[in-house]
């Protein structure tokens, strides 16, 4: 069949996927989505530019068409922004085939091409599992890439579907190679998969599931199915307030679990690393000082931002007089309390910086104004200010602006926007000429400084790492030495082991820059109450209906939730600061207790899916899974384990399995049933290219992998990685070069010139995972 023929589809990667027989069906019916779409993007345009020509006289008529123009023009966007890729996958079962899309999508005659995946007809294709199959005969998920079906997968739930698709996904295929087995040992193990994974997927929300499984046993993918479940069984889920987090190790996980869930965006479903839940971690350096990873990654560590900023937070304990045109104003330690009060409970410390300035404001307007100002004994007998005794006061650290620079000092500058024009009823008002007067009043400025300075997040960390002192007092439970070793220079780069500091900080600090665009945000706001002012006066006055229902706008409620709804739609939250509903973390053994915290953070109510496997944590992991995450503050810990392997052959876990027991007695290593028939070779890095150039020319696809030479670099079908940057992933060869037996190969800063950990867990733990990233052959050159 000629390419174009193929459209949507573009599987040179995949030849075999491309073949008529596997996707004839599909191309037709995105044929017919395509025209759909194209007539309703049609008749919309033209019944949007109906409407806008349309005259009317006001009042109802007028509220009714703006309303049908923005329902028409939310419609007209949605199907502009995706194109085909609205569809998510398909089901094949007892109502026929059904496709599934992110809205639904029917042609002319009123026939169903896409179903809604918030429709309880789409709910199999994502709840279903080969215990509970819900009617089903299969299931396909396209991945798009461009606008184009670049891969797809399918699965079966049935045993004649296992027989009539060429295109079965990992699992899949291996199923239906047990389901073809007459041996009884194999049927068993078919239905301990089925059992053991279906018992996980379905498991209460509840509380923390762990996902306890070694390599191959398909963990991931069976708790991505779980979340995809629970945005179904579960209506909180997807009730727009929070959804679902995954958390993975690397930017490779964030494109696979879009192979499994779609991108639901705002409806269900968010991913990223770590790294993403800060802004600083955009660029981060691995720390090479194991020591020092270990005590930033304390569960305590948090607690130190806490620390720090309330030393920040001082009520002045002697008064001090401020000058003004008006008169001296003693400003006392109980007019900084009122103020102090002010602060919402649940306000960051840069957002009450704001609310305690408008309040000591308006304390000092109103003793201005009721002239109780002792111009005479009252200071001295207080005696002159002083702040309290805290060494740090003049030093600034964590101050916006940092050290040497010019932070912002004195009241947040707001451009004051009067909604209603009332600016000229109080021209000359002698509360606000104080009040403009106080703001600009450097003495005024210089004390609320200290007393509650605008703080930078970064600067507050970095301040940790640059002064020892003030790492020690906010610390005790550190030894000198400890403290020394922690010290570095204050332009060194963030490493991981920052960020949960540097969350802590953004969570308790809030941005420093956030008052200006408030600011903004609040003339803008009052533009709209204006305009909207002007609206509804012209639809009360054009209001002909029978029950003037136009009259009731004119409550003050009602004009405030309507400007309100429109600043709603423009402005939104960060979408990774939380709270979620439930939160799946991958490669969860090697997160620290400071890193839990920052989940723990996101979502309240301790509802996880956590994914690891013990005897792949690089730095150890003796602890059982319920001791180590009660530690972190996880409550209510459960574990199911899965223990079948049936992606690595059995040759290549008979190798590996000792590896990891040398240092991890009790590791779940799984039990792989599956033979590829090939021995594990062993040879000489010598012989590394002749290997590779061999499997090449024997193998027209698949992929391969040199772990452990640094100095090799990736082409093509074969890639080079480092240990540790093969977690995770698997391929088809894996070529381990290890280091010299005679030692002469270790190098410097605890890794070896060919990139091993010269750790002697974390070494071993790194072997135990790249020797299992192989599915058919293993090859270890020495």
């Amino acid at each position: 069949m000629p390419e174009f023929d193929l459209y949507p589809f573009t599987l040179d990667d995949h030849p075999a996927k491309a073949d008529p027989i596997l996707i004839a069906a599909d191309i037709r019916h995105f044929t017919r989505i395509e025209a759909s779409l194209e007539r309703q993007l049609a008749d919309l345009g033209a019944r949007l530019g109906e409407l806008r020509r349309t005259p009317t006289r006001g009042g109802q008529a007028a509220f009714d068409r703006d309303l049908e123009i923005h329902r028409l023009t939310e419609r007209q966007r949605l199907l502009l922004r995706y194109g085909l890729d609205l569809c998510l996958g398909r089901v094949e079962g007892e109502r026929g085939t059904l496709y599934i899309g992110r809205l639904s999508l029917t042609d002319d005659d009123g026939a169903r091409l896409l179903v809604d995946w918030r429709a309880p007809a789409a709910e199999p294709f994502f709840a279903a599992t080969r215990a509970h199959p819900m009617g089903l005969r299969g299931r396909r998920r396209y991945r798009w890439t461009d606008r184009r079906i670049t891969d797809y997968w399918d699965e079966a739930f049935t045993d004649a579907a296992m027989t009539s698709t060429a295109a079965l996904d990992e699992q899949s295929a291996f199923i239906a190679s047990l389901g073809a087995s007459r041996s009884t040992t194999m049927r068993d193990v078919l239905g301990t998969i089925q059992a053991d994974q279906d018992a996980i997927i379905r498991a209460d929300p509840r509380g923390a599931l762990v996902v306890d499984g070694g390599p191959g046993t398909g963990k991931t993918v069976v708790a991505l199915h779980r979340a995809a479940y629970l945005l179904y069984a579960e209506p909180r889920f997807r009730s727009g307030h929070g959804g679902i987090l995954f958390v993975g190790p690397s930017r490779a996980y964030t494109a696979y679990v879009a192979d499994i869930l779609p991108g639901l965006g705002e409806e269900g479903v968010r991913t990223c690393t770590l790294a993403d839940l800060v802004p600083e971690g955009a660029e981060t350096s691995v720390e090479a000082d194991r020591r020092v990873a270990r005590l930033k990654g304390d569960g305590r560590m948090p607690g130190v931002v806490e620390a720090v900023v309330r030393s920040r937070e001082r009520i002045p304990r002697r008064p001090v007089t401020i000058e003004t045109a008006w008169g001296d104003v003693l400003l006392t330690p109980a007019h900084w309390e009122e103020a102090f009060g002010a602060a919402a409970t649940d306000s960051t410390h840069n957002e009450a910086r704001e609310e305690i300035g408008e309040a000591l404001l308006a304390v000092l307007t109103d003793r201005l104004r009721a002239r109780t100002i002792d111009r005479e004994g009252d200071a001295a007998a207080w005696g002159e200010v002083r702040w309290d005794q805290d060494p740090w006061a003049g030093e600034g650290w964590g101050d916006a602006g940092g050290a040497g620079a010019s932070p912002q000092r004195g009241f947040d500058d707001e451009a004051e926007f009067d909604a209603y024009d009332l600016e000229d009823d109080r021209e000359g008002d002698e509360s606000e000429a104080m009040r403009l007067g106080l703001i600009e009043n450097s003495e005024l400025q210089a004390a609320f400084d200290r007393a509650w300075p605008l703080l930078d997040p970064a600067a507050l960390v970095r301040g940790l790492w640059t002064s020892p002192e003030l790492l020690q007092q906010h610390a005790p439970w550190l030894t000198a030495d400890e403290v020394h070793a922690l010290q570095r220079p204050g332009d060194s780069p963030w490493t991981p082991e920052d960020l949960p500091l540097l969350d802590a900080a953004h969570l308790r600090a809030g941005d420093p820059g956030a008052a200006a665009r408030r600011s903004r945000d609040r003339a803008e706001e009052a533009s709209d109450r204006v305009r909207m002012g002007e609206v509804i006066t012209d639809l009360i006055g054009t209001d002909d209906s029978e029950m003037r229902v136009m009259s009731m706008l004119r409550g003050q409620d009602l004009r405030g939730a309507l400007a309100a709804s429109t600043a709603a739609e423009v402005h939104r939250p960060g979408s990774l600061g939380g709270p979620f509903v439930h939160i799946v973390v991958d490669e969860a053994q090697e997160l620290t207790d400071a890193q839990w915290h920052m989940l723990l953070r996101r979502n309240p109510s301790g509802s996880f899916t956590i994914v690891g496997d013990r005897a792949q944590a690089r730095h150890g992991f003796a602890q059982s899974w319920e001791d180590r995450l009660g530690e972190s503050g996880m409550r209510y810990v459960r574990r199911a384990s899965l223990t079948i392997n049936y992606r690595t052959p059995a040759e290549i876990m008979a190798e590996a399995a000792p590896v990891i027991r040398t240092v991890l007695p009790d590791a779940n290593v799984p039990r792989s049933i599956r033979s590829s028939g090939v021995p594990v070779r062993r040879g000489r890095v010598a012989e590394r290219d002749a290997i590779i150039a061999a499997w090449l020319a024997a193998h027209a696809e698949g992929t391969a992998c040199v772990i452990g030479d640094p100095g090799l670099e990736s082409a093509g079908r074969v890639q080079a990685l480092e240990a540790a940057e093969a977690k995770g992933l698997e391929f088809d060869l894996v070529v381990l070069v290890e280091p010299g037996r005679d030692g002469s190969e270790w190098g410097t800063a605890g890794r070896t010139c060919t990139g091993w950990s010269s750790d002697g867990t974390e070494a071993t733990v790194d072997r135990y995972v790249a020797m299992t990233r192989a599915t058919r052959e293993l090859v270890i050159l020495t």
